[in-house]
C-alpha cells in the first residue's frame, strides 16, 4: 500500500511520516531524489536521494520517474525502481509528494497498487509562523514564495481521500494511523 501524505510546505508532512515510522511496525518511508543542496540534518538515502540538477535532468530522459516536478526551484521526483522494490516487499510506503505529483502517481499505480490520500490542512497565518521557525530558516523572499502555493494546493483537496486539520501532532498522528488500519483490512 501507498500512503501519499500531502499539504503546502511547513503542513507537517514530514513529522507526521517519522512519527508514523516510529510507531507503526510495517512503515517506511521512500526518500524522493531531489536536485536541491543537502541541509543540515539531511541524510542521503533516507532524507532525499541528492543529485545534481543534470543528473536529475539525465534520470528525466530515462524515465527513471513515476512523476517529478520543479518546486522552490529545484527537482523532486519518485524512482519507479526504489518504489516498485518497497511495494514488493509488502510494507506500507509513506511518500509526501505535492498535489501534483500525488494526481499523477494515483493515475499511474491506482491499477494494481492501493493508494491512500491524505492531505494536511493548516490555516496560512499557522503556517507562516512554522515557516518563520523552521530550523532551516528559509529567506523571506523563500517564505513568500511557499506561501504562494497555498491557495493552489488547498484547491486540490478534492484529490484526497481524507483531509485532516493539523493543529494537534499527537491527534494528526492519530488520525492517521486509525487511517492506515482501517485501509489494511
Amino acid at each position: 500500500m501507498l500512503v501519499i501524505l500531502s499539504g503546502v510546505a511547513g503542513a507537517g508532512k514530514d513529522t507526521v511520516k517519522k512519527e508514523l515510522i516510529k510507531r507503526m511496525e510495517n512503515v517506511e518511508t521512500l526518500p524522493s531524489y531531489t536536485s536541491r543542496p543537502k541541509r543540515e540534518g539531511d541524510i542521503e538515502g533516507e532524507t532525499y536521494n541528492f543529485v545534481t540538477r543534470e543528473e536529475f535532468e539525465k534520470m528525466i530522459e530515462n524515465g527513471e520517474f513515476y512523476e517529478y516536478d520543479v518546486h522552490h526551484n529545484n527537482y523532486y521526483g519518485t524512482s519507479k525502481k526504489l518504489l516498485n522494490d518497497k511495494i514488493a516487499s509488502g510494507k506500507i510506503i509513506v511518500r509526501d509528494i505535492d498535489v501534483n505529483g500525488t494526481e499523477h502517481l494515483q493515475d499511474l499505480l491506482k491499477a494494481d497498487t492501493k493508494v491512500v490520500t491524505i492531505f494536511l490542512r493548516v490555516p496560512k497565518e499557522e503556517l507562516e509562523k512554522r515557516l518563520q521557525s523552521r530550523i532551516d530558516k528559509p529567506s523571506p523572499a523563500e517564505i513568500r514564495l511557499r506561501l504562494s502555493r497555498f491557495d493552489y494546493e488547498e484547491s486540490k483537496i478534492n484529490l484526497y481521500d481524507y483531509v485532516i486539520k493539523n493543529d494537534n501532532l499527537e491527534k494528526t498522528v492519530q488520525i492517521v494511523m486509525t487511517i492506515l488500519k482501517n485501509e489494511i483490512e
